[in-house]
């Protein structure tokens, strides 16, 4: 029998417009939107009344850590926890980061990391970080790109001892991405910075979650955009940088991209609504818990990465989902360095960008589509089949009740961690219903994840004319030489 869904008198919202149109569904992909849509059903179709409700493309988070071994243990998370979460808030695909240790093969460990994201309950993909350089790793980029549909790379320029890129990969790495028609991403912090700040803030005794921000200031993240983009710049590639915390990070991407440089800016919802007094708290397991790089910044910052978002400076939004529970944040105990770094929020993003952002009046309802999942499917090749509400796209759709009210607590969350940085907080717009690959998998507090449901998402390389760019980087960079 056919597996058919109808979604009937709701508001469409995509990233450019919102139309009052039923939705069919047909196995998993969209059949038909529009007043024809329920004549074009087969008989014994499922339907779901959605009138009153938004019906959104669900939610794209490309930047999330299932299972990460990391620090000295692993997260409480793993692909069929974390994506079953996801889908209770409305998110329906993930873009994960393979994290080869140094010298690890990036193909090897992508093999056990698809190994490891059987269990998902939702589409995936995955990003790949270059923690190291040779020729195996250079090969290895070209097979993930042309054979197993990666077309984005990681760089962490913090870390250091353990997986940061120093500027000679970051060189190798970019130029190699570029000729394979993939984009770098980066975190950028200046890990030598940040290594020696620890050290100082150590020594002064400073030995509990409050010493995190201070050794991880803004300029350290600002210093280290700047030089990641003018990598990326000399080289005609271009480049995204995850979870954009400050003004000075923000500054540098705008101020590239008003130079015509293709630069994209990420957000996490957690640095959009939360402020580093959470490092001050007494409690040491509540101040540990917020503990992640880069760290909750003062107010002031929030505000314009609020504004970044409005004028599409910024373009996306995720969560670094990565939980770890309190005796793993308890390693770092006498010493905050040691703290995982890492917080949840695969769930509540969606509504706390809803309620942050639509309902303080800082977005419409199409620019939520757009930072939530049109953006994040454009930037990594896979629009319009995901972020769109349209024919012929994935079945993953959300009916967004923007009336409805909810309190986040770690009591309530589907998540296996055992914190949640948004307690307490009531929001307003919720997913009352979540389709994902066309079947109903969340209804009303009901979750109905399926483990190993889950698809891996390939993501085409992009069209790049090399041979026309690499003439104009190269004249770009003997201009440069000749100007002195």
């Amino acid at each position: 029998m056919t597996q058919a869904l109808l979604i009937r008198g709701g508001t469409v919202v995509n990233a450019d417009r919102e139309e009052r149109a039923d939705v069919l569904c047909v196995e998993d992909r969209i059949v038909a939107v529009g007043d024809d849509a329920a004549s074009l059903a087969p008989a014994g179709v499922e339907t779901l009344d959605a009138s009153g409700q938004y019906v959104i493309p669900g939610g794209i988070d490309p930047h999330t850590h299932m299972q990460l071994p990391f620090m000295g243990t692993v997260t409480a998370d793993d692909f069929y926890t974390g994506t079953a979460a996801g889908l209770a808030g409305g998110t329906t695909t993930i873009i994960d980061f393979v994290i080869p240790d140094p010298q690890e093969p990036p193909l090897e460990a992508y093999r056990k990391w698809r190994g490891w994201a059987e269990k998902a309950a939702s589409d995936y993909s995955f990003h790949v970080a270059i923690t190291w350089w040779s020729d195996v790793v250079h090969a290895d980029m070209g097979t993930l790109v042309r054979e197993e549909g990666v077309n984005s790379f990681k760089h962490f320029m913090a870390y250091k001892n353990a997986i940061m890129c120093d500027d000679e990969t970051l060189v190798r790495s970019f130029r190699r991405a570029f000729e394979l028609g993939a984009m770098p991403t980066v975190h950028a912090e200046n890990g030598e910075l940040v290594y020696q700040l620890q050290q100082d803030v150590l020594a002064k005794g400073i030995t509990g979650p409050e010493g995190h921000p201070l050794s991880r200031p803004p300029i350290v993240e600002g210093e280290a955009a700047n030089r990641a983009i003018a990598i990326a710049d000399v080289l005609g590639v271009p480049v995204y940088i995850v979870h954009v915390s400050c003004i000075e990070a923000a500054e540098a991407v705008a101020r590239a991209r008003a130079r015509g440089q293709r630069v994209y800016g990420e957000v996490l919802a957690g640095h959009l609504v939360v402020d580093d007094s959470v490092y001050r708290d007494p409690d040491f397991a509540k101040a540990a818990a917020h503990v992640m790089s880069p760290p909750f910044r003062s107010r002031g910052h929030q505000e314009a990465l609020w504004r970044g978002l409005q004028s599409g400076q910024l373009q996306t939004t995720a969560t670094d989902h990565c939980t770890f529970c309190a005796p793993q944040k308890a390693m770092g105990r006498d010493n905050f360095a040691k703290i995982p770094n890492g917080t949840g929020g695969v769930e509540e993003r969606l509504s706390v960008l809803w309620d942050a952002g639509v309902g303080a009046g800082r977005l419409t309802p199409s620019e939520f589509v757009a930072i939530t999942s049109a953006n994040a499917a454009k930037l990594f090749n896979i629009y319009p089949r995901k972020g769109f509400v349209g024919r012929g796209a994935d079945a993953d759709l959300v009916l967004w009740d923007p009336t409805a009210e909810k309190t986040l607590s770690a009591k309530t969350q589907h998540s296996k961690g055992d914190f949640n940085i948004f307690e307490g907080r009531k929001v307003r717009g919720v997913p009352s219903h979540t389709v994902s690959q066309g079947r109903l998998v969340y209804a009303n507090g009901d979750l109905r994840a399926v483990s190993g449901a889950g698809r891996y998402v390939k993501r085409p390389a992009f069209g790049v004319n090399f041979e026309a760019a690499a003439k104009r980087v190269q004249a770009t960079a003997s201009s440069a030489v000749e100007r002195g």
